[in-house]
């Protein structure tokens, strides 16, 4: 497709005209030099981990941030999120940058969709200057429909809609055991649950009679009292000797504070920096909606000014398409000199007419479904990528590069002709777009293509190509080009994988009935066995809610399989979870031929820089044993715990086994340095001197998962996994790799690899969802080569999918739509790809048989 901000005039190459990068040595990149023009569509193509986000993000993105920050005041530096400064001799010819990531940030359940289009912000400016009010009531301000403000915050919830809870039956799982057999659950274990029990001891209570035969006033001041009485304790004594010697002013051991089972939970999770502490007492916690505003999160009198019959609670729980029409009469409204109040007609129809316009661009986007007290957390990272560049659109900036990372991930092929429209229209308006993507159709539009690579890694970094499209197809030894300029392009990788054999036939057949789950109603859905299936269909169709929500649900269910979900660490993950519709339904047929469910979707393999995938493979714990069994590691009778940087005998003790320590800045924001003991390798001296082969520890985490497979050719426990990794195309990874670093298709692709690395039983249903998640066309190839042996094991693998290159390439194909949200939820055709291809009604098939 050629692009339509084409201009044949500009010589996109000249000086005047470009960004000049000379020696740029950010993570891979070998000292490269490119130039880049501006007004302009530049895409960096290249197969996973060769560089392009190193050259788009690390380099020119956070130069321009760094020299935009030179020039402001320190005390603003300290509110901007800041980037390293780049290794790289000189960019010249750079404009301001606005990079539009898919790091989710830091989840906040007081961030929505609304917060961030802004829309809630002219919303509550409609309500306060055109609502209905009661009679008696007078005029609120903004400020007042806002819950987070002390003005609109319902006092209850504070402005959450949520409120926490603890119920006995959480606290007190088992009511036949008595106090000292750890009845009350909640409590802390160890010592400081002992202590609580002689505390009680020692107030009155009997701790060895059962919980269910304590008076109901004793168990609820156990569990749910304020008060903190300071009492003394008698560890040695029985009941009868405590209160005796507390008769007889005996000395005791100690003071001992009394703290209810409630209030040690809540406080807990409200103040513990431990992720660990957080994870146990969440499940003790309930959340239910505030009773006090009917999860609406305002005070009763800003809930009771109207605008079209509704209250902003409910105008907010309406998707962006239904919200358009509420408000389009407004917009429409003719004033004239028979207008009643024409003030306030004239304030309403700017107001409503203004956010009409923010819809607009988001509709345009393919975003219509959501709505606007959706809150970001539940998002996915494509989402909210595309509700911010939504907004760059409407805020009509000139003259500045937007660097983007990947904005057609999880896009509908239909909605990425919607994306490529946006961006033409930011470019038109005078700015750059620099985008990192994989997306062939993204790739083809483009004015100027980087292709990076070759390989990955080490094998990276280079500028193989830079240039108009239809010069990198004399590019031999460029992936991209190979997947670009094939005769038939859609059909290229397919012939790589699976058409070069027969599809296989369905073995059995698993058959849902009556599904309902968000958009879906009543849905009946059958899924084929022992084949590959991909599941398709626009943004927001009810593909996940089919597959991923409530396939799984029922599947576990029916295997009597528990669903392992994270235990939440914050107030986002509670509320996450607590959103989480229950889904209605049955399997009527074929859940005899299934044993097992693996799921394996983009959510991170851990939060903490602690997690990385030595440890989530489980490959670190053969790596540790390895080093143990060294001549000097049993000299000095080191064991396996002595070489994980989590265990306090082995790692550095000033970084906590980290590698990094946080330095507070009293103007600036804290910045992340290199643990001055250790030096970033996490151990401390003594642990380092032990050595496998001329390696410490530390340097193994240091190897990529490629040079770790040379260099342990020799230890095949090791080896299976190193493999494994490689085959899903992670060669490039190191093995200490921060979870924190890794995406979400990275993410997803280790699950898979801990998962192929497995011995193959058979009657296994695999789920993922969208696999090819940040995958060159390449590197997809490669992922299918993987899936293609875990079906021809006697295994399921059932997806859900939005390139073309999967669906067509699969055994069967469910197309799900026909639109997004309510036009959406139904099974608009299904079979092969070629039969569904031929559908007339599915917005997939024009995409599926190539003619788009």
């Amino acid at each position: 497709m050629a692009s339509t901000h084409k201009n044949s005039t500009m010589d996109l190459s000249a000086p005047s005209n470009s960004i000049q990068v000379r020696g740029a040595r950010v993570h891979n990149l070998k000292n490269v030099d490119v130039d880049l023009p501006r007004n302009a569509l530049v895409v960096f193509t290249g197969i996973s981990g060769s560089g392009k986000s190193s050259l788009a993000f690390g380099t020119l993105f956070a130069e321009s941030q760094h020299r935009y920050l030179d020039s402001v005041s320190p005390y603003a530096r300290r509110l901007i999120d800041q980037v390293d400064e780049p290794d790289v001799d000189s960019i010249e010819g750079l404009p301001p940058a606005v990079a539009l990531q898919q790091q989710r940030g830091a989840p906040s359940v007081r961030s929505s969709v609304g917060s961030i289009t802004t829309i809630s912000n002219a919303l509550r400016m409609l309500y306060s200057r055109a609502g209905e009010y009661p009679k008696d009531q007078g005029i609120l301000y903004a400020d007042a429909f806002s819950p987070n403000t002390p003005q609109g915050a319902c006092p209850e919830c504070s402005g959450i809609g949520r409120v926490f809870e603890v119920t006995e039956k959480l606290l007190v799982p088992d009511d036949t055991k008595t106090i000292r057999q750890r009845a009350i659950e909640a409590w802390p274990p160890a010592w400081q649950g002992k202590n609580l029990s002689r505390i009680l001891t020692s107030l009155g209570y009997d701790i060895d009679t059962p919980w269910n035969k304590l008076s109901k006033k004793a168990r609820d001041w156990i569990l749910f009292t304020d008060e903190t009485p300071t009492v003394p304790v008698y560890p040695d004594y029985t009941y009868e000797q405590t209160q005796n010697a507390i008769k007889n002013n005996e000395d005791p051991s100690y003071m001992g504070t009394f703290s209810s089972a409630k209030r040690f939970v809540l406080q807990s999770f409200a103040t513990t920096q431990s992720p660990r502490t957080k994870k146990r007492v969440s499940q003790f916690m309930q959340i239910s909606q505030c009773p006090t505003c009917q999860g609406k999160k305002l005070k009763q009198a800003s809930l009771s000014v109207k605008f079209a019959g509704l209250d902003i609670g409910e105008l907010s729980q309406l998707t962006l398409n239904e919200l358009a029409k509420k408000l389009s009469n407004a917009a429409n409204t003719k004033i004239n000199k028979n207008t009643k109040n024409p003030e306030q007609a004239i304030v309403t129809q700017r107001i409503a007419s203004d956010i009409l316009t923010r819809i607009e661009a988001l509709t345009m986007l393919g975003l219509g479904y959501l709505s606007l007290e959706r809150t970001t957390p539940t998002l996915s990272p494509g989402e909210l990528q595309r509700l911010r560049l939504a907004t760059q659109i409407r805020s009509k900036l000139f003259g500045v590069v937007y660097v983007l990372d990947e904005p057609s991930a999880g896009l509908h092929p239909a909605d990425t002709q919607s994306l490529l429209k946006a961006l033409d229209e930011l470019i038109a308006a005078g700015n750059s777009v620099f985008v990192v993507e994989h997306d062939v159709s993204v790739v083809k539009h483009a004015d100027w293509i980087v292709d990076v690579g070759p390989d990955a890694g080490v094998h990276g970094g280079d500028i193989i190509y830079s240039g108009p499209v239809e010069g990198l197809s004399k590019v031999k030894n460029s992936h991209t080009a190979r997947h670009l300029f094939a005769k038939n392009a859609s059909q290229e990788s397919t012939q790589n994988s699976a058409q070069k054999k027969e599809q296989r036939q369905p073995k059995a057949w698993l058959k849902l009935a009556d599904i309902e789950r968000n958009n879906l109603k009543k849905l009946n859905a059958e899924f084929p066995l022992g084949v590959m299936t991909t599941v398709t269909g626009v943004s927001g169709s009810g593909k996940s809610s089919l597959v991923s929500q409530a396939l799984v649900e029922l599947v576990y269910e029916a295997l009597g399989q528990k669903i392992i979900t994270e235990a939440p660490t914050d107030e986002a993950d509670l509320l996450e979870q607590e959103l989480q519709t229950h889904t209605s339904g049955k399997i009527i047929e074929g859940i005899n031929n299934i044993s097992r469910l693996i799921t394996v979707n983009q959510k991170a393999i851990g939060r903490t820089p602690r997690s990385n995938l030595a440890t989530y493979t489980g490959l670190f714990d053969h790596v540790r044993k390895l080093f143990a069994s060294t001549q000097k590691a049993k000299e000095r009778r080191y064991d396996a715990g002595r070489f994980s940087f989590n265990v306090a005998k082995g790692r550095c003790k000033n970084c906590e086994g980290v590698g990094f320590v946080s330095i507070e800045l009293l103007f600036l924001p804290s910045v992340y340095s290199p643990c001055q003991v250790c030096h970033g390798k996490r151990y401390n001296e003594q642990t380092l001197e032990v050595t496998y082969r001329d390696k410490n520890i530390s340097d193994i985490l240091n190897l990529t998962v490629e040079s770790a497979h040379t260099f342990f050719e020799n230890e095949p426990a090791i080896l299976r996994a190193l493999d494994a990794l490689m085959q899903v195309g992670l060669g490039y990874l190191r093995l200490g790799q921060p979870a924190t670093e890794l995406s979400g298709g990275e993410a997803q692709r280790i699950k898979l690899a801990t998962e192929l690395q497995r011995a193959q039983r058979g009657n296994t249903l695999y789920i993922l969802d969208e696999p090819t998640t940040g995958l060159h066309p390449s590197d997809v190839s490669m992922l299918m080569a993987q899936l293609n042996k875990l079906v021809d094991a006697g295994n399921t693998v059932i997806m859900v999918e939005h390139d073309m290159q999967v669906a067509r390439s699969s055994d069967w194909v469910i197309d799900v739509g026909p639109g997004a949200g309510e036009e959406g939820g139904l099974i608009v055709a299904q079979g092969k790809p070629t039969k569904v291809a031929q559908s007339k009604i599915s917005r997939t098939a024009p995409f599926l048989n190539g003619a788009i």
